[in-house]
């Protein structure tokens, strides 16, 4: 038997496990898994979500494999935890599922985020493996000044947040289970697609076509942001993978552990199934991953825009108090704009592109004030984690946008 662990990747096709699978089973280099199974909703032939053009390949590698399954079933659920005939048992799971879409009803995000966390968790323990890393997405609000480690109680940003809040306080009570959580900011990269930073590359690329400064009214742009490498976020699911399974959670617990406090309604967690007392602060292994840009709006606008050969700028006082009376008119306005310009550059690129994966659509979650500054130094001292990409700069935004380009999902127009 290989002394590789063999690992298994719930969820997340549509945003981090296509990197993490590069990660662990590389098309060039050694591998890290002597097995790998990545089990989601969503079809790969034919695709039903966005892949990149660099994931088929991992997936045509021996001893990859991709599954297609329903994550709300149980039964589907213990399937996949099956290895193949001759393979060892799964040992590393690396749950990166949840709802990331922002219009889904509350029924939904339940089912979809804390009903299929559970049901993966629960196999997990009866399968006794030896590592389970939750991935967090960048669901909370810090504070508004410096950064903020994780004995901090940060808040969910918005009511849906508080299902993935809730998620990791149930993870947290099962006390067999090896868990340790991956608490990220927001993740840009090569071939991610989703999320808010690939829609602020993709409009400010629209405002430097159209020659015109990109406006927010969050002036004076000071609240962080902060940014995480889709390099790193893989690079710190395996090196939390491996942390924990070396220690195990009581010792994990002692080492890292953090109180997780209740955040929602009572009434609302008290009829679903595992959810956690409103009482408990159950605690759990945490760490916070961002890069060190320590990037704020204000930075983050200017760094992109610039990029693009336009400017970043803020509305006046005025324009400011009238955007917040009439959010729902601006939105409509400012994407007349965004959508007719983006569709204009699709068309022009040579060649024409007539399918891309990225939207130049802001709605009201996109045009929202964001607050997210973590301390990312526990990950550093406690796991030794030396980040791969520690700043957001042109080169990493060129990087992202010459490989959209090369697999024709960014517009190439000529001297832009």
């Amino acid at each position: 038997m290989s002394e590789k662990p063999s690992a298994i990747i719930f969820g997340g096709l549509n945003t981090c496990s296509r990197a993490l699978a590069a990660l662990l089973v590389p098309l060039n280099g050694e591998r890290l898994v002597s097995h790998l199974r990545i089990v989601d909703r969503f079809s790969v032939s034919p695709p039903t979500t966005y892949l990149g053009a660099e994931f088929p390949k991992i997936l045509a590698q021996p001893d990859v494999e991709y599954r297609q399954a329903n994550l709300t079933v149980p039964s589907a659920v213990a399937s996949a935890f099956d290895p193949p005939p001759g393979k060892a048992p799964y040992s590393y799971v690396f749950d990166l599922t949840g709802e990331v879409n922002h219009d889904r009803s509350e029924v939904i995000v339940i089912k979809l985020t804390f009903t299929v966390a559970r049901i993966i968790a629960l196999e997990a323990v009866r399968r006794k493996v030896k590592a389970y890393v939750r991935l967090q997405q960048p669901v909370y609000e810090t504070p508004d000044k410096g950064t903020h480690d994780e004995k901090e109680d940060v808040k969910p940003a918005r009511p849906l947040d508080m299902w993935w809040h809730e998620t990791l306080r149930m993870l947290a009570s099962m006390e067999d289970l090896p868990l340790v959580v991956l608490r990220i900011g927001f993740v840009y990269g090569p071939y991610v697609e989703f999320g808010l930073y690939a829609l602020v590359i993709t409009v400010a690329s629209i405002y430097g076509y159209m020659n015109k400064p990109m406006k927010t009214p969050w002036g004076p742009g000071k609240d962080g942001v902060n940014t995480v490498h889709i390099d790193d976020v893989s690079g710190g699911l395996w090196a939390c993978a491996k942390w924990i399974a070396s220690l195990g959670r009581q010792q994990a617990n002692i080492t890292a552990g953090e109180k997780i406090y209740f955040h929602n309604d009572k009434s609302k967690v008290k009829d679903i199934e595992g959810a956690c007392s409103p009482d408990v602060q159950p605690v759990a292994p945490i760490f916070n991953l961002v890069d060190d840009s320590e990037m704020t709006m204000a930075k983050g606008g200017s760094m992109i825009t610039e990029f693009f050969g336009t400017t970043f700028e803020f509305y006046s006082f005025f324009e400011n108090a009238v955007a917040k009376f009439k959010l729902d008119d601006i939105v409509e306005d400012i994407n007349e704009h965004h959508v007719g310009t983006w569709t204009e550059m699709l068309q022009m690129s040579n060649p024409p592109i007539v399918q891309t994966p990225l939207n130049a659509y802001m709605d009201q979650w996109a045009l929202a004030r964001r607050k997210l500054a973590y301390n990312n130094s526990k990950i550093k001292n406690v796991i030794g984690y030396k980040l791969n990409r520690p700043q957001f700069t042109h080169d990493e935004l060129r990087e992202v946008v010459d490989k959209w380009k090369a697999e024709g999902s960014w517009p190439a127009l000529d001297g832009r």
